[in-house]
């Protein structure tokens, strides 16, 4: 086969295969969107799509969940490490200790085979937020002391062989998870999306012929890495700690400390989280590939907004993390929280180090919560139902603006779920949504307001809430005021009584869940 020199690939082709690639798996994703019936995949848009090369490196993904998408090339390698792959084949996976995050992301993982060629040029890839998959409670969220009352543990398996749907696991799944005929038609949707995102690259090699796509993905690659080197090169090298905590795990532990030291050269960037608390007995731990996925967010906000994120950007880093501690917990501890709300501390405390090496560039701490909500229960005709979503909180103000009010940060980047959505699904009633006026941080740069929303039970429910930022409030930097903190409340009989952020509840008919999301820190003196 010819070889195509790097240095023959111009500037314009190299601009027009990065925006072909981002914008196939943007197409991807609407496929899913568009297929699926969960409100959680249809309306939160609750999934991410990428494409890694045959060596597992991220090609290229879509503007979807920075978490899903900078953990997704762990689900490629264990795929690889426990599966002989083969044309047709599909491969599913959740299990947090085997390339999953936590066990409602699903992941699908597709090779696809050139013509003439014996391995997969590509791993095509997408991981969606199911509302449900099995467990002890409803939406698969709650507080547990095993990755078991957790949910359905899938290592990676195949789910078609040689083209052949594998009918023995999709019955599996069905006996184990709530809503199942919702469930099966999400994970073939999620089929869908990858087989269109096989079609696009087949016809792209074809176009083009397979050197020229290697050449270029390859000098992307080189692009990237350029470029993220030279991000380094404009910061001051030195070791820079920070450090934060989690309000506690659900069971009476906290406040579970977060450290980072931060090793920054001219050429890479060390992320040292070795001095994090041992693991948790609640659900908040979060595995290595988690911890790279926050690590290499919070270094991507620093770079150019068009940078194409590939395995350029992974190059430039090193994540370090101890057995046993919170970012690298051993099996079986819990795992739910620890994508959704580790996560976001993670970014907390990566974006302050990396502040302290460039103060001019980096944010006050947004609301550092998903505050994930679950309903789970039966309609007045017998009906199953489960409900699963994340709220949104207030932005840290940056050196140049403001935060904005009521909006997913950082490791999440879905949507609000309708509320006509909410109430034609379940017996419930959103009896009131709105901005939480005045709970950002103060400053020169004020930070973004909460939110604040309040949902009756119409029907006998059981409600889980994981949250954080309810005991500690988001932090302000360069002399910025803090944000309030969140709470969580029930309205019973006209009574009001506060929750803790994490824990599991039962709902009788008039009950009325009322969750405020945390602010954003503010920005500089005011």
């Amino acid at each position: 086969m010819p070889r195509v020199s790097r240095r023959a690939i111009d500037p314009v082709k190299l601009e027009v295969f990065h925006h072909l690639l981002g914008a196939y798996c943007e197409e991807a994703g609407v496929r899913l969107k568009l297929s699926a019936i969960s409100p959680n995949i249809r309306e939160r848009a609750d999934y991410s799509v990428a494409v890694f090369d045959r060596d597992a490196r991220l090609v290229a993904q879509a503007a979807h969940i920075p978490v899903h998408l900078g953990s997704a090339g762990e689900a490629v390698a264990a795929v690889r490490r426990e599966l002989e792959l083969a044309p047709g084949d599909v491969a599913i996976l959740n299990d947090p200790y085997c390339g999953g995050t936590h066990l409602p992301d699903v992941t699908m993982v597709r090779p696809v085979f050139v013509p003439g060629e014996r391995r997969p040029e590509w791993f095509v890839v997408n991981r969606a937020h199911h509302a449900d998959i099995g467990g002890a409670t409803p939406g698969s969220m709650g507080i547990a002391r095993d990755l078991y009352a957790e949910g359905l543990v899938l290592p990676p398996v195949l789910f078609r062989r040689g083209g052949a749907l594998q009918q023995d696991l999709l019955r599996l799944i069905a006996r184990n998870v709530r809503s199942a005929d919702e469930r099966m038609v999400d994970l073939h949707a999620q089929e869908a999306s990858l087989l269109q995102l096989e079609q696009r690259l087949l016809a792209l090699a074809a176009g083009h012929g397979l050197p020229t796509v290697r050449a270029t993905t390859a000098a992307l690659f080189d692009y990237t890495e350029r470029a993220g080197r030279a991000l380094l090169q404009s910061l001051p090298a030195g070791r820079y700690r920070a450090h934060d905590a989690l309000d506690g795990d659900g069971l009476g532990g906290g406040p579970l400390h977060i450290e980072l030291q931060l090793a920054l050269s001219k050429q890479r960037a060390v992320f040292d989280w070795r001095g994090t608390c041992d693991q948790a007995a609640g659900s908040v731990n979060a595995n290595p590939g988690i911890a790279l996925a926050a690590s290499v967010y919070a270094l991507r906000c620093l770079c150019p907004d068009r940078l194409p994120t590939n395995d350029g950007l992974f190059r430039l880093l090193k994540i370090e993390t101890r057995p046993g501690s919170l970012v690298d917990p051993i099996a079986p501890a819990p795992v739910a929280g620890g994508n959704v709300e580790t996560s976001q501390r993670l970014v907390d405390v990566a974006l302050e180090a990396l502040a302290r090496a460039a103060p001019d560039r980096a944010p006050a701490a947004s609301a550092g919560t998903m505050s994930n909500l679950s309903f789970g229960g039966c309609t007045a005709d017998g009906r199953s139902f489960s409900s699963y979503e994340t709220l949104p909180g207030g932005a840290g103000a940056g050196p140049n603006r403001p935060g904005q009010a009521a909006i997913q940060t950082h490791m999440t980047n879905t949507r609000n779920t309708p509320i006509e959505e909410l109430e034609l699904r379940g017996p419930i009633r959103v009896r009131a949504l709105s901005v939480r006026r005045g709970t950002g941080g103060r400053g020169a740069r004020r930070g973004g307001d909460g939110l604040r929303k309040e949902v009756e039970a119409l029907q006998p429910l059981r409600c889980s809430f994981l949250g954080e930022r309810h005991d500690s409030r988001p932090p302000g930097a360069a002399g910025g005021g803090a944000a309030q903190p969140g709470r969580l409340s029930v309205e019973r009989g006209g009574r009001r009584t506060r929750l803790p952020a994490k824990g599991t509840f039962e709902l009788q008919p008039g009950d009325v869940v009322i969750v405020e999301t945390p602010g954003g820190g503010g920005h500089g003196r005011g």
